[in-house]
């Protein structure tokens, strides 16, 4: 067995070290002064993709390395250093004596302290690797305290994660568990399922978690319905509690793989050689079911570099760090407590308090008050468990509760109610929790876990819109201030970073923001699809993207869900979303709260969709009963417009769910069709009728919405394929650049108006206003060119790509127009393609820029480039910023289907910079920043500028 690596020692590196990496953060503070919290600048990162550090911002770096260091780098260098330890090579290579170390406090030290080693595993490729790096550097930290029933913990370090894994690992291997092999775990929250899990790992298979029963009364009847999941995942072994053992044993016929049914304990018991076993990144780490999930098992297959993507991702999107304290009772069978929870905190050693889902589910307070003693500042949970410690917790069970520490409420995996958000905040905020710590999220197991997460520290943020345009046309418009009739929806945030979003109508086409349509998702953590079931991985992916199969619409950026698209359901060209309805009837008195279930029934008759009302009571006087039904009828005709069709009151536990408390309405309206739970009403032929007229009205209202904008989009291309080989031929042949130019000005313009897309354009006053100048815009679209060659005079030269000019048509075009080329790769090019913009600016030229240089499809703007501001700053001209609005939403990125909308470009204001150096250089940037910010309909996006 091998023995645990032992805990290096620091690495003394040299003073010179200390310093050059003292000066490189320095630098990265000044164009990025908001990511000094959490920024690591080593030897080790790389000086574009990790610090952000473009062509014009290393001449500056290396400047001021040459003047500290008193040496001058090759220009070689300049082009081949890729890390800080590249550059203190050459400072070594020259044989200056190192100067002395910064002092404390200086950026110099703050950089040493940075460096002086990694906080997390950012260097490991699988979930194995990041353990080892744990027990390479801190082998004896507190990894998982284990809550037991009297509230008494259990500790449990790395080290001793490590060995009881490594025992089962070995007791698998000797059990014949190959590389690759699927081992289900049954097991509750505890040491057993966390060494179990990593110990299959270790062995080199791969961990299936499925939920454990709740009774061990119901132990044969779970069994039997875990037998899909099994057989799908091919498990050949099943580690189990004792008391499952014998029952499990009965399974097996009905799972030829299961060779092998086994405790922990028993597989810790065996003693035996192990051999490690290497896994790669795009290895499997592990499967994950869907709990509850019904017809056939659909296993998200969770690769190691899908994992560690989603947890970098997440991390940084939180800004985890090892000293916060992360308190949980999910269940280890979810994703968000399996990876939220437990993986997180293996990756970033912050301490994870763990208890057990019936603790939490028998005790709400328990979660609240592990929260206060081991001082939790982060802590998740699906909305019920928010509403069960509003309904369940009175005052006295809450006296002396501490919630301050408590810096993220994390709230995903169901719908997140806008008035659980608000009440859990009103009544816990009299107990220390701060408002900006509720924070909805979205995630799903097909992305691994986390998708979107809001601004940190910002609060929940509900939009209300108007109830019929989204009923009836799926537009979200916001509704005016005390309005009635509205809908109320949750931003669940922005992508991930490394992560994209997008809303696309049924025909896949993107759609523009504040309209409702399909949500997809594509970045790192994406999974490839679900095992051995191609069906339904051809059914979400599309290209780079997976359907989420939810519905949702984006609003200045953000992502606001609206319901399942499974769950929708469209009633006199209406559509009804369940959640809204049944979070409103469940708050009926005489109704059990959170057990209604509201689906559509197609009535076999007409083929038209029925809005079907399940609610559990326990009312059974006539009277009550007739009561509830009229008042649930009220509600229904309030918030959607239509009667129910059918309303069905039944028992308690006649609404199914799954394990996780979700409600399962297509299973529970396969109940209801098959006449099994309560009576229903059959509809008159007169109504069937009218609602049947009144969808089809409405299915060709949609049909007639999408044939107008595919037939404006093959107007738009058509006019583009006359337009533009005109244009060109037009520009080749004309003699004079000044001709070109206002040739191409009235051809865009021209292009516009047929396109009939109105363009607003004001501010040109500015232009004339301060003569020679350097002119900043946003880059959204291809449009761009076309909408700036419209709106502003004649008379700017157009920085573009390199790569343009090599290029026979685009290249032969824009020299005509007089386009300054700069490279974007080779840096030594790149800095000299800067000293000709300059000489250009010069001899009067005035240029145009996109300082973000590229365009993404998320809305935003991108990080700046330095080259238009350190430009305006040396020549002492003044920059314009100009605003291009719409364009976007006209024509996305990686969409070639352009829509109708309006455009608008303003010119704003002239800025100037305070002086021709570096940090004026910065200044005039962020002020450019933050005027385009001002005149944009986009929040801002992505990182800023670097």
């Amino acid at each position: 067995m091998p023995r645990l690596p032992q805990q290096s020692s620091p690495d003394c590196g040299a003073d010179a070290a200390e310093k050059l990496l003292g000066i490189v953060r320095q630098t990265v503070l000044e164009l990025r002064p908001y990511a000094a919290e959490g920024l690591q600048v080593s030897l080790h990162s790389a000086l574009d993709r990790d610090l952000g550090l473009d062509s014009l911002a290393r001449v500056e770096l290396w400047s001021r390395l040459e003047q500290a260091f008193g040496v001058r780098f090759a220009e070689e260098l300049f082009a081949s250093a890729e890390t800080p330890a590249d550059l203190l090579q050459a400072v070594q290579a020259q044989g200056r004596a190192p100067t002395p170390p910064a002092p404390a406090g200086s950026p110099g030290a703050a950089a040493a302290a940075a460096a002086s080693g990694p906080s997390a595993p950012d260097a490991a490729a699988t979930l194995v690797e990041v353990l080892e790096w744990h027990l390479h550097h801190q082998p004896q930290r507190t990894h998982v305290r284990l809550l037991n029933e009297t509230d008494g913990s259990d500790d449990l370090s790395y080290a001793a994660l490590y060995q009881g894994a490594l025992s089962v690992a070995a007791g698998l291997q000797r059990r014949g568990l190959r590389g690759g092999q699927t081992v289900a775990l049954m097991l509750p929250t505890g040491r057993d399922f966390l060494f179990g899990f990593i110990g299959v790992l270790l062995a080199g298979g791969v961990p299936v978690p499925i939920y454990p029963p709740l009774r061990l009364s119901q132990i044969e009847e779970h069994l039997r319905r875990q037998a899909g999941i099994l057989n799908n995942a091919e498990t050949v072994a099943l580690l189990t509690v004792t008391e499952a053992k014998l029952l499990a044993r009965l399974l097996q016929p009905q799972v030829p793989s299961l060779r092998e049914i086994a405790t922990v304990a028993e597989l810790a018991d065996q003693r035996g050689e192990f051999v490690t076993s290497p896994r790669q990144a795009q290895d499997l780490a592990f499967l994950q079911y869907t709990s509850g999930s019904t017809g056939q098992p659909k296993g998200v297959m969770v690769s190691h570099a899908n994992l560690l993507a989603n947890l970098r991702a997440m991390g940084a999107g939180v800004r985890i760090s090892p000293r916060d304290v992360f308190v949980s009772w999910l269940p280890m069978y979810h994703d968000m407590g399996l990876i939220g929870a437990w993986l997180g905190s293996l990756y970033y050693a912050y301490t994870l308090v763990l208890m057990s889902p019936l603790a939490f589910l028998a005790r709400p307070s328990r979660w609240l008050w592990a929260l206060d003693r081991y001082g939790g500042t982060l802590s998740a949970a699906p909305n019920f468990a928010y509403e069960l410690c509003l309904s369940r917790l009175s005052d006295d069970d809450l006296e002396g509760l501490d919630l301050s520490r408590w810096r993220l409420a994390l709230n995903g995996a169901e719908p997140v109610s806008p008035d659980t958000l608000r009440r859990f905040g009103e009544r816990f905020g009299r107990y220390g929790l701060a408002p900006t710590a509720l924070t909805p999220v979205y995630g799903l197991a097909e992305a691994t876990l986390g998708v979107a997460f809001p601004p940190l520290e910002r609060g929940p943020l509900i939009d209300r819109v108007q109830r019929t345009p989204f009923q009836t046309r799926g537009q979200a418009l916001p509704a005016a201030e005390g309005a009635a009739d509205t809908l109320c929806f949750v931003a669940s945030g922005r992508a991930l970073p490394g992560h994209q979003l997008r809303i696309v109508d049924g025909s896949g086409l993107e759609l523009p923001e504040r309209h409702e349509g399909h949500l997809q998702f594509k970045g790192p953590s994406t999974s490839r699809g679900y095992f051995r079931n191609p069906e339904e991985t051809r059914r979400v992916l599309h290209g780079e993207w997976v359907d989420s199969l939810d519905l949702g619409y984006l609003a200045g950026g953000e992502l606001y869900l609206t319901g399942r698209a499974k769950d929708l359901i469209i009633r006199a060209g209406r559509n009804i979303y369940p959640y809204d309805v049944e979070a409103a009837v469940g708050n009926l008195a005489g109704l059990r709260k959170g057990c209604v279930a509201v689906f559509g029934s197609r009535a076999p008759a007409s083929g038209t969709e029925r809005l079907v009302v399940l609610a559990e009571t326990h009312a059974r006087e006539a009277a009550a009963r007739q009561r509830l039904q009229q008042e649930i009828n009220r509600i229904v005709v309030d918030l959607t417009g239509v009667p129910p069709d059918d309303i069905v009151l039944a028992p308690p536990h006649s609404v199914l769910k799954t394990s996780s408390g979700k409600i399962r309405r297509a299973a529970s309206r396969e109940l209801y069709e098959r006449g099994e739970v309560g009576g229903h009403r059959r509809a008159v032929w007169r109504q069937l009728l009218r609602l049947g007229l009144l969808a089809a009205r409405a299915l060709g209202g949609r049909c007639w919405r999408a044939s107008r904008a595919a037939l404006y989009a093959g107007y738009i291309w058509l006019l583009f394929c006359l337009v533009a080989p005109l244009t060109w031929l037009g520009v080749a042949a004309l003699p004079r650049q000044r001709w070109c130019r206002a040739f191409a000005h009235a051809a865009a313009r021209l292009f516009l108006r047929l396109c009939g897309v109105p363009l607003q354009v004001e501010g040109l006053e500015h232009l004339s206003a301060s003569g020679l100048s350097v002119l900043a815009a946003n880059h959204a679209s291809y449009l761009d060119g076309v909408i700036l060659c419209a709106a502003l005079p004649p008379q700017f030269a157009f920085v573009a790509k390199r790569e343009l000019a090599e290029q026979w048509v685009a290249g032969l075009f824009l020299r005509k127009l007089g386009a300054r080329f700069v490279e974007r790769f080779d840096l030594q090019r790149s800095v000299k393609d800067a000293e000709a913009l300059a000489d250009s600016l010069a001899q009067g030229q005035a240029l145009l820029f996109f300082p973000e240089g590229t365009f993404t499809r998320e809305s935003g703007l991108r990080p700046f480039h330095m080259g238009a501001f350190v430009v305006a700053a040396r020549a002492g001209v003044p920059l314009l910023p100009v605003a291009i609005r719409g364009a976007r939403t006209v024509l996305r990125a990686g969409q070639w289907f352009p829509r109708h909308g309006a455009l608008a470009v303003s010119v704003c204001a002239p800025l100037r910079a305070a002086g021709p150096g570096w940090l004026e250089s910065i200044e005039l940037r962020d002020a450019t920043r933050a005027r385009l910010q001002e005149r944009l309909d986009e929040a801002e996006g992505g990182p800023r500028s670097g």
